[in-house]
């Protein structure tokens, strides 16, 4: 009888820890499935649509910064107005279409944030790109009062929230993955890390 009730106790002992093993496993894989997801239809797109708009107006500001290093914007002196046609060329075919395809993003996308409600840096984006929308519309009417948008857009904020969240969710795939970076650190935050 003592045979029986060890046979059978280990055997409920194994189906448990198999049961749980597998339970384990199956919330692993969903855990990795939404990272990968986060990482692809959210922060991935966010982080290079930020990278290549910060680049490119970089070179912008470069190209037309005055003898003190300062974009028209940001200057005593006023843009002169080849300078606003260039910008309104700039704007309108890389800086307003990335800024939108942001927005895009963020309000297709927004049940894949890693937080329960929407941070300010990212409503501050959908802000900006409606401000842009409406110069850009008078633009197209021939009025040129106003070149940038009504509401500024938060670079630095916006700039460290994709790049902190990006970073997290890439440890977060690499520990899920079992991938063990060791002592060589972090090669995504080396490489988004300037």
């Amino acid at each position: 009888m003592a045979t029986v009730i060890v046979t059978v106790g280990l055997a409920f002992v194994g189906y448990l820890a198999t049961y749980l093993n597998g339970l384990r496993l199956a919330q692993r894989q969903a855990r990795l499935t939404r990272v990968n997801q986060q990482l692809s239809e959210f922060y991935g797109p966010l982080f290079a649509l930020m990278e290549a708009n910060s680049r490119t107006y970089d070179t912008w500001s470069a190209k037309f910064a005055r003898p003190d290093g300062r974009d028209p914007f940001r200057h005593e002196t006023p843009p002169t107005e080849q300078e606003l046609v260039e910008w309104r060329t700039w704007a309108t075919t890389v800086f307003i279409p990335n800024i939108k395809a942001m927005r895009d993003v963020v309000v297709t996308k927004a049940d894949l944030l890693i937080e329960e409600e929407m941070p300010e840096a990212l409503l501050q984006l959908c802000a900006h790109v409606s401000g842009y929308e409406i110069t850009a519309a008078r633009w197209d009417q021939g009025i040129y009062e106003e070149h940038l948008s009504l509401i500024s857009f938060p670079g630095r904020a916006l700039r460290e929230y994709i790049r902190d969240r990006f970073t997290q969710l890439k440890r977060d795939q690499a520990r899920l993955l079992g991938h063990n970076r060791g002592a060589g650190g972090n090669r995504w935050t080396s490489l988004i890390g300037r």
